[in-house]
């Protein structure tokens, strides 16, 4: 009879352990302090952890496997919050908008980053972020650009630093604007980034502000596949063009099956308490994943490029804020 190898067990058991510690306290963070979400409060934790010895060295790599898996399943579990019939109920001039802004956003933050000499991978993640929602669709991008972890680190970061300051700027400014609780909604829903910044951002203009805020919101979301499976392409015929031979997948499967479980959201078959164990599976799945690329990350690295990064989101939140607010005057 074969015995266990207790050596192999260890780094194995001390990554799940510390995964699912980081993940509850992550959960603790975002229920003491709602604005945080917990899928920022875990990429803290991880690079925390990642730039400290408190982490075997072992473990890392074993971590690293374990929440990629973890990843890919959490943003399949991302479409089951997607009912396709509220998108299309906001009316064809709000899709326009959407589409415009998300597309503006990102095109704009990839050609800034260029021109501030910033890295490829992380103008990707940071347009990504802003453009569709936050930290999940920073984890849904990693996986088919070339990037480093700290890349990943510094975008949640941005998402977190640049959505906590629109939380205050979108209400004020509307206010001063003169715009309607549904105006204010429906630009909250537009330019703000992760979903909890989206509510406490529409909140001042009232309930109905943030039922339509939540709804523009998720109507962002929908075009998370879409993006990631152009950029996918794009990077493959890239790196047909210079000759590297890790191609990334033509259509990744976990967008594929964000795609499926957003169908079968559509179809309303799925009672309600499945969809939210659903919601929070996700938020869990997510938040390890992100906790597991925090690892990766060195404090050094994050500094290094700093001021730049600040500055490519000052204006990515720029863009992003202007555009929707221009496109919902015309089109909305």
């Amino acid at each position: 009879m074969t015995r266990p190898d207790f050596r192999t067990a260890v780094p194995v058991l001390t990554a799940v352990g510390v995964t699912a510690g980081a993940v509850a306290l992550s959960f603790a963070v975002n229920l003491a302090l709602p604005v945080v979400s917990a899928l920022t409060a875990a990429v803290v934790l991880g690079v925390l952890a990642g730039s400290t010895p408190v982490l075997p060295a072992a473990s890392r790599p074993v971590i690293a496997r374990f929440t990629k898996k973890m990843l890919r399943i959490g943003v399949v579990l991302l479409g089951l919050q997607l009912a396709l019939p509220a998108v299309l109920d906001l009316g064809a001039g709000v899709i326009v908008a959407v589409i415009l802004v998300v597309a503006v956003t990102f095109l704009a933050t990839v050609w800034l980053g260029r021109l501030l000499g910033l890295s490829r991978g992380l103008s990707l993640l940071v347009g990504t972020g802003f453009s569709i929602c936050g930290a999940s669709a920073v984890a849904a991008m990693e996986d088919v650009v070339e990037r480093d972890d700290s890349d990943v680190a510094t975008a949640v970061a941005l998402v977190t630093l640049y959505g906590g300051l629109a939380i205050a700027a979108v209400p004020l400014i509307g206010g001063r604007l003169g715009q309607t609780p549904r105006e204010t909604g429906a630009w909250s829903g537009l330019a703000v980034h992760e979903v909890a910044q989206v509510v406490a951002a529409a909140t001042p203009a009232g309930a109905a502000a943030v039922t339509l805020a939540v709804v523009v919101k998720l109507s962002r979301v929908v075009l998370l596949a879409p993006m990631v499976a152009l950029v996918s392409v794009h990077e493959r015929r890239r790196t047909a063009r210079t000759g590297d031979g890790s191609r990334p997948p033509l259509v990744p499967l976990f967008v594929l099956g964000f795609l499926a479980a957003a169908v079968v959201r559509s179809m309303d078959v799925l009672p309600t308490v499945a969809l939210d164990v659903a919601k929070v599976a996700c938020t869990l799945l997510l938040a390890g994943a992100l906790f597991g690329l925090g690892c990766g990350v060195r404090l050094g690295s994050l500094v290094r490029t700093g001021g730049r990064a600040l500055l490519l989101g000052l204006l990515s939140t720029l863009v992003i804020g202007t555009t929707s607010f221009i496109a919902l005057a015309v089109l909305g």
